[in-house]
């Protein structure tokens, strides 16, 4: 699966990059140098020193991403999606779909931080319900012909979201998270998992029980099936450790820089197309 391996980027929309003529300069290096795809996080607000990095909202900030590049995918890794309202989401998600002609990829996840769920309204506890209810609304509004949800924490009937996202059914999601509740989540409901600051071996034991997970699932399921992201441990990558994350049945890694500023992104840009991209 060597040959198959793609680059992802992460670590845009915050540090210096929060300036938009940086921002803008380093996705489109990053989609010269032949990068696959751009993967931005996301926190609204966080709590102590944290909260002090510079941070661009992640739908405003992968929206004007869409308008500086052309051709690289455009992915979030990952929104809090508890957080977020998901019939406003799901318009978002769809018009910047539209706006970067089919190249977004969905990245959900639950969140971790309490302090910056309750701050929207989110009792931690309620994070995972909530997930799993947000993406059935928001596939709803994407592809049923009569749009109709009624859950515990959304309901809507005879709302109409059109013009509908270029991919069909929808953006490809992925499910971000470590936990049974992620893989389960990953494999009975999203089209990818997506599993962060892993190295090989974490790598290889989360495989392990994302496959657990998959064979004890009602339907049938396969790691095979879904598409495997990971960022490694923040750095740049050699060409031996790449090819054994894609020996484990790793499809894409997403390299981040290790600078809390991404001062290093253009570096990490440079030397990744340099022993990397095309060689992997």
């Amino acid at each position: 699966m060597a040959d198959q391996l793609r680059f992802g980027l992460y670590g845009l929309l915050r540090g210096g990059d929060v300036d938009p003529d940086t921002l803008a300069r380093r996705g489109r290096l990053a989609e010269e140098a032949g990068f696959e795809s751009l993967w931005v996080g996301d926190h609204i607000a966080l709590p102590g020193s944290a909260g002090h990095q510079p941070r661009l909202e992640v739908v405003v900030g992968l929206s004007y991403l869409a308008g500086v590049t052309s051709t690289i995918r455009l992915a979030f890794g990952v929104i809090v999606l508890p957080a977020r309202q998901p019939v406003l989401l799901a318009k978002q998600l769809s018009s910047i779909d539209i706006l970067a002609k089919g190249r977004l990829i969905a990245g959900f996840g639950v969140g971790y931080v309490e302090q910056e769920l309750a701050a929207m309204g989110v009792p931690l506890a309620e994070r995972g319900a909530r997930t799993d209810e947000y993406i059935a609304a928001m596939r709803a509004l994407w592809t049923d012909p009569e749009p109709s949800f009624n859950g515990r924490f959304v309901a809507f009937d005879g709302l109409y979201q059109c013009p509908p996202p270029v991919q069909r059914p929808h953006p490809p999601i992925v499910i971000g998270g470590h936990s049974t509740a992620a893989y389960r989540r990953a494999v009975t409901n999203a089209n990818g998992w997506y599993g962060v600051y892993l190295n090989i071996e974490q790598t290889a034991q989360a495989l392990s029980e994302l496959r657990e997970v998959a064979a004890g699932c009602p339907r049938p399921a396969q790691l095979g099936d879904l598409e495997i992201t990971v960022t490694p441990p923040p750095g740049s990558m050699d060409l031996p450790t790449a090819r054994g994350y894609a020996e484990l049945g790793v499809h894409r890694l997403v390299l981040q820089p290790v600078a809390p500023d991404a001062s290093d992104m253009e570096e990490l840009i440079e030397a990744t197309a340099r022993t990397l991209i095309g060689q992997a």
